[in-house]
């Protein structure tokens, strides 16, 4: 039985200089995260600029991540889209893959009631053995699932649980309340000690990809009632979102993996890229308070 508490690092995808998804520069990155005790990956969700791939770019990075960890950690796919036969045709790939559960973001841009949003969860559902995780990410989708919508699909055994990326965490404490066999995961990174407060499982996030470490100790102190503790490091990751949020975020991670010295090349555009001051500013304020790659 696959471990699904604790900390899931929301990969971000590589590319070389010809726009190609880097294998090399994913398996060190994967490796470290190892190295650094997580849980395991949330592969090809909105931190691996996923609406920036192709079908076929996503089913390569799936099974990437799934030959490179070989069963040795927890993986969960997600699986997202608009289209609802697109999303089942991933989720099938991932079990044929091995993957340990999939999850995806509700269906966006055309404003979609809230039965049909239902039944592409349930398509979802349907189309494989594996559990699913609702991704509640209402600032980037526009879809806010609020605790009747998350509650019908935590009734159903089908699903494992949410990803809550939001700052809501009323809605996430009553989810966890009220359903205190199903897995909540916090999304913001920011407020990750905040998620755990009000019942959080463990986190999905983007920064772990280069300081989960942070984040697991911030989950092992809470679990010893050390709050206080678990706050200062709280603060320390925080310090390097603040600057990661005045460059911008994707931008921003890719550098630090580039200074870090894997070959993550740019975000795919339009995501700017970042300067030269951007560069200096990490080197300077970020990559002496996080661990290095070896």
């Amino acid at each position: 039985m696959k471990e699904f508490k604790g900390i899931f690092t929301a990969l971000l995808t590589p590319f070389d200089p010809q726009n190609r998804i880097n294998e090399k520069a994913l398996g060190k990155l994967i490796e470290h995260n190892i190295k650094l005790g997580v849980t395991g990956f949330y592969a090809c969700g909105s931190t691996a600029e996923v609406f920036m791939l192709n079908l076929d770019e996503r089913k390569q990075l799936m099974k990437l991540v799934s030959d490179i960890t070989d069963s040795r950690v927890t993986l969960i796919a997600h699986v997202g889209s608009i289209s609802a036969d697109e999303s089942a045709e991933l989720a099938k790939y991932a079990e044929e893959l091995g993957y340990d559960a999939v999850s995806a973001v509700a269906p966006f841009y055309y404003k979609f009631s809230r039965e049909e949003i239902t039944d592409y969860y349930r398509d979802i559902a349907e189309a494989t053995s594996l559990k699913t995780i609702v991704y509640n990410i209402p600032a980037f989708s526009g879809v806010s699932l609020g605790v009747d919508e998350l509650a019908e699909f935590m009734r159903d055994e089908r699903f494992l649980g949410i990803k809550h990326t939001s700052n809501d965490f009323f809605t996430l404490e009553t989810i966890k309340s009220q359903f205190p066999q199903k897995l909540v995961y916090n999304g913001y990174d920011e407020m990750f000690l905040s998620g755990l407060a009000a019942g959080a499982d463990g986190g999905i996030g983007s920064t772990y990809n280069f300081m989960a470490d942070k984040f697991i100790r911030i989950r092992e102190l809470f679990l010893q009632n050390k709050l206080e503790e678990a706050r200062a490091i709280q603060h320390e990751a925080n310090e390097i979102i603040r600057i990661l949020c005045r460059i911008g975020v994707n931008a921003g991670e890719k550098a630090i993996m580039n200074l870090l010295g894997l070959d993550f090349g740019l975000c795919r555009r339009p995501f700017r890229t970042c300067s030269n001051e951007d560069y200096a500013l990490l080197e300077r304020e970020v990559i002496p308070h996080i661990t290095a790659i070896k």
